[in-house]
C-alpha cells in the first residue's frame, strides 16, 4: 500500500528516479566518511556538514542538524556509524515536520463560492510557465474548471507559451498580447473566471521587473485588481524556483520574500541535479509550505510535496 493508501506507486517511482542523482552522491560521499570507523566521532561530523553543504541543505541548516546529532551522540553515548544515515532521516524528517504546513495527498482545493486564484511569481527560465501548464492539467485532469491568466506581458515567448499549454490541456488562456498592462489581464482573467464559476484561476505574473520597487507595485496592483472580482484573492502566492540552481533559488527565494507575500513554494527540476538537499535547506529557512517538486519532464512528474515520501525516497538505498 502506498503511504497512506494515496501516495501511487507511479509516483514513488517517479519521485525515486528524480531524487536518483541526489541520492547517488550523497550516499557515496556519505559511504567514504565512515569506512572503517566504528563510530559517530567528529571526524565523522565534519565529512557529514561538508556532504549536506555541496548537496545545498545550506550552511545555517546544516549546522541545525549536525548540532542535533552531536546531541544524540551524547546523549547514546555510543552510535554505530552504520547507523549514521538512520539518524540523519530521522532528524531531517524532524526537521521538515517542524514546517507547520500539512501535507496534501494530491491536487486539492478548499470548497469555495469563488475561483480559487492562485497568481505565480518567479524569474525567467525557472519553468514558472511550464509548472503552470502542468497544475491545469492537473486540476482539469480531476474535472476542476481551470482558467489561465497571461499577466506575464513582458515577455512574448510567456503568452505564447501559456497558450500553447492552454490548448494542450484543453483550458482557456485569457491574454491581451505583448508589452498590455498586466493588470488589465488580470480584469479580464477574473472577469472572465467568475462568469463562467471557474473552480481555479491561475495568474502567470512578470518573470523580471526594472526593480523589487516596481515587481512589489506591480504584484499590488494585480493583487487589487482581481480582489474587484473575487475579494479574498489571491488564495495563494506561489513561488517557483529552479532546484537545479541550489544556492541561487535560496537567494531568489530571499528576495521574493522581501517583496511580496509568498504562501507556498513549487521547486522543479530536481531529477536533473544532484542538489536536491535544496528542498530541505528551502524549508527550514523560509518556513513556507514546499507544495510542488518537479521530478521529470512529464505532467504527472510535478508531483504535490510529501515530506515523508520525500525523505523515504531520498534516503532508500
Amino acid at each position: 500500500m502506498a503511504f497512506f493508501g494515496l501516495f501511487s506507486k507511479e509516483k514513488k517511482e517517479s519521485l525515486d528516479k528524480g531524487l536518483e542523482k541526489t541520492k547517488t552522491n550523497f550516499f557515496s560521499k556519505l559511504g567514504k566518511a565512515i569506512a572503517g570507523k566504528s563510530k559517530v566521532d567528529d571526524e565523522i561530523l565534519d565529512e557529514l556538514e561538508n556532504i549536506l553543504i555541496s548537496s545545498d541543505v545550506g550552511v545555517e541548516t546544516t549546522l541545525k542538524i549536525i548540532r542535533r546529532i552531536e546531541e544524540r551522540v551524547k546523549k547514546d553515548k555510543y552510535l554505530n556509524a552504520q547507523e549514521l544515515d538512520v539518524i540523519l532521516k530521522e532528524e531531517v524528517m524532524a526537521l521538515l515536520a517542524e514546517n507547520k504546513s500539512e501535507d496534501l495527498v494530491d491536487f486539492e482545493i478548499p470548497p469555495l463560492s469563488t475561483p480559487y486564484v492562485i497568481m505565480v511569481v518567479g524569474v525567467n527560465g525557472v519553468g514558472k510557465t511550464t509548472t503552470i501548464g502542468k497544475i491545469a492539467a492537473q486540476y482539469h485532469q480531476k474535472g476542476k474548471k481551470v482558467v489561465l491568466g497571461a499577466a506575464d506581458t513582458f515577455r512574448a515567448a510567456a503568452v505564447e507559451q501559456l497558450k500553447i499549454w492552454g490548448e494542450r490541456v484543453g483550458v482557456p488562456v485569457i491574454e491581451l498580447g505583448m508589452g498590455k498592462e498586466p493588470a488589465s489581464v488580470v480584469y479580464e482573467s477574473a472577469k472572465k473566471a467568475s462568469e463562467m464559476q471557474a473552480d481555479v484561476l491561475i495568474i502567470d505574473t512578470a518573470g523580471r521587473l526594472h526593480n523589487k520597487l516596481h515587481l512589489m507595485n506591480e504584484l499590488a496592483k494585480m493583487r487589487k485588481t482581481v480582489q474587484k472580482f473575487i475579494p479574498e484573492a489571491p488564495h495563494e502566492v506561489l513561488l517557483v524556483l529552479d532546484g537545479s540552481t541550489g544556492q541561487n533559488a535560496v537567494q531568489q527565494a530571499r528576495e521574493f520574500t522581501k517583496t511580496t507575500d509568498v504562501t507556498a513554494l513549487a521547486i522543479t527540476k530536481l531529477d536533473g541535479t544532484a542538489k536536491g538537499g535544496v528542498v530541505i535547506g528551502i524549508s527550514d529557512e523560509f518556513k513556507i509550505p514546499v507544495k510542488y517538486i518537479g521530478v521529470g519532464e512529464k505532467i504527472e512528474d510535478l508531483q504535490v510535496f510529501n515530506r515523508a515520501e520525500f525523505v523515504d525516497s531520498l534516503f532508500k538505498k
